[in-house]
């Protein structure tokens, strides 16, 4: 895991390097200072009778100011590196995360859910950053003053040192008790995170959906439970660290109390010959930076056992391979836009028990226009879904242009099959840049031609602004009819071998429907275009019509073969036809 995050530093080894070392010297200058406020004070307190030597405290004082500056120095160069390399780790992380999910495939999106990868990319990436703040300047820091101040405390006090020595075990115990104990509730903590997540990203998806139905109350209700779990959760994780404080202040003033009472009756026993009031006092000094350093460390300990879930959750997506990849020496050009299903079975997973097709077996000339129809479930959209190898088949082989999907280099596949879903995304720009999303090179003139084919030209010169009107995120200021008109446009400007229409046109009048289907007759004869529809105007002229029926097909037939032959393709064309056919009695 160390490894793997390793790779994510970079262009911030130098940044990461420099921090510790500036660290390193300001810990040394830190437990100097003590030792030389020890020898001013001596050089001030003189017997008397005896002559203060100026120059001495003079020497001195400008050994402590020079010492008090340059460890300021060391202190901001190493704040100021660590911030730099844990924002750059960071940003590089989250870059990683973000490029690997891209390559991901439908098995491995179905594998994580969308508000998990939003907690991964967020909440779980922040605390890897702060962990790793801590561990390059923290971490070094604590250590270094602990041994430093330890060495330091021999050095002046002698066997006084000892009474630091023995109260780091009972101490260092008693926090690693504490941090096992909070280390399972911190773990748990980030599952509630992802349910909550998950809460505010459905409300805030299906936000008309809420009110139309004024389900507000619900979702508030949920919620609350959702933030309820992670609040207790987090409480029950505090509660326990909350004993830190204590725990420390204890063994604090024990030490305190031990240094005051035995370098008193050392004092007073050698009349200040081996130990007087300066050493210690600064010996206390050494003792609060022992024990801050174990308090401090104990803190980067409990940063490091949060972030150490969200460590693992994180590599999860780095670690994850992509189960679909192009092969070596990959196929980059698709000669036709011919589709054959040969002896096809299909499973979402290989431990699910039925297939969700079965048997396919099918071939699509070039040019053709396929018309898809059939019940909910019936498997419609899996079966296209396998010509751009969005999934992998189990059992049998899909060939696109007379060759093997899986031969194909997949970016260059999908740029010859171009998708159309009932749900298409717009995203938050103009028109023309959504557009282009087809073709980025692609001229207005292109823009124009694909728009009137997919009959949106009229509605966008209807705008003020035409085609360089704002989509807002998620297209919410087009209407659902406009925004499938638009992705249709956009597909078209991929220019594709083959066109799915995935239900695409199901927001839009019949008439507009005819005339998308007429301009994809007339104007991309050559282009394979396979209709799924639930009317069935939408497939009646369509070359051929595949009737699916739980993930098998039960017919295929134009749709005069099909009317009256087939109980399916009768049944739902009587059904949707019976109100013309009263009106015409």
């Amino acid at each position: 895991m160390i490894k793997e995050l390793a790779k994510s530093v970079r262009e911030y080894k130098a940044a990461s390097i420099l921090t510790p070392i500036f660290v390193t010297f300001e810990v040394i200058l830190e437990c100097l200072i003590p030792f030389v406020i020890a020898k001013l004070g001596k050089a001030i307190d003189v017997a008397e009778g005896m002559t203060v030597d100026l120059n001495e405290i003079l020497m001195y004082g400008g050994i402590l100011v020079a010492m008090a500056v340059v460890s300021l120095l060391c202190g901001a160069c190493s704040g100021a590196f660590c911030a730099k390399a844990s924002t750059g780790f960071a940003k590089n992380l989250r870059k990683d995360m973000y490029y690997k999910i891209q390559d991901f495939s439908f098995e491995n999106i179905d594998k994580f859910s969308t508000p998990s990868l939003v907690t991964r990319m967020t909440t779980d990436v922040t605390n890897v950053q702060f962990s790793y703040m801590m561990i390059i300047r923290i971490a070094v820091r604590c250590p270094m003053m602990m041994i430093f101040s330890l060495v330091m405390a021999f050095v002046m006090g002698g066997n006084l040192g000892w009474i630091f020595v023995a109260v780091i075990p009972p101490l260092g115990g008693a926090l690693f008790f504490i941090m096992r104990k909070a280390m399972p509730l911190f773990r748990r903590v980030f599952r509630k995170y992802d349910k909550l997540n998950e809460s505010i990203q459905e409300n805030v998806r299906g936000i008309r959906v809420v009110k139309s139905f004024s389900r507000e109350d619900y979702e508030k209700h949920k919620f609350d439970i959702a933030a309820t779990e992670l609040q207790k959760d987090f409480t029950r994780a505090e509660r326990i660290l909350a004993w830190n404080n204590p725990v420390m202040q204890f063994f604090f003033y024990a030490v305190l109390t031990t240094v005051l009472f035995v370098g008193s009756y050392l004092i007073l026993k050698s009349n200040g010959a081996t130990t007087d009031v300066f050493t210690v006092s600064q010996l206390i000094v050494y003792g609060m930076q022992i024990l801050m350093s174990l308090m401090m460390f104990s803190m980067v300990f409990v940063m490091i056992v949060m972030s150490a879930e969200s460590a693992r959750r994180v590599c999860e997506i780095l670690n994850e391979k992509s189960t679909l990849e192009s092969p070596e020496n990959a196929v980059r050009e698709v000669a036709d836009g011919s589709v054959s299903f040969e002896k096809v079975n299909f499973k979402y997973a290989s431990a699910a028990e039925r297939n969700v097709l079965e048997n396919i077996d099918i071939s699509i000339r070039s040019g053709e226009t396929i018309g898809i129809i059939g019940g909910t479930g019936s498997s419609k959209t899996s079966l296209v879904n396998l010509i751009s190898r969005l999934y992998d088949v189990t059992e049998g082989e899909v060939k696109v242009g007379g060759i093997n999907v899986k031969e194909y280099d997949l970016t260059a596949l999908r740029n010859q099959v171009a998708v159309v879903l009932q749900k298409n995304e717009l995203f938050s720009g103009t028109i023309k840049e959504n557009l282009r999303w087809g073709d980025e090179n692609a001229t207005d003139e292109e823009l124009v031609e694909a728009c009137k084919l997919a009959q949106a030209d009229e509605f966008i010169r209807s705008f003020p602004d035409g085609y360089d009107t704002y989509i807002e995120q998620g297209g919410t200021n087009v209407s659902g009819g406009q925004k499938q008109r638009l992705c249709i446009a956009r597909a078209l400007l991929k220019k594709p071998k083959i066109l799915i229409l995935d239900d695409s046109t199901s927001a839009v009048d019949t008439r507009t429907d005819a005339l998308i289907r007429k301009g994809f007759r007339d104007y991309i004869p050559e282009t394979t275009k396979i209709i799924i529809a639930q009317r069935t105007s939408s497939v009646e002229d369509a070359d051929r019509i595949i009737v699916m029926d739980g993930g098998r097909i039960d017919a295929v037939g134009t749709h005069s073969e099909l009317l009256g032959k087939n109980a399916i393709y009768t049944e739902v064309y009587t059904t949707q036809n019976k109100g013309e056919a009263q009106d015409e009695a």
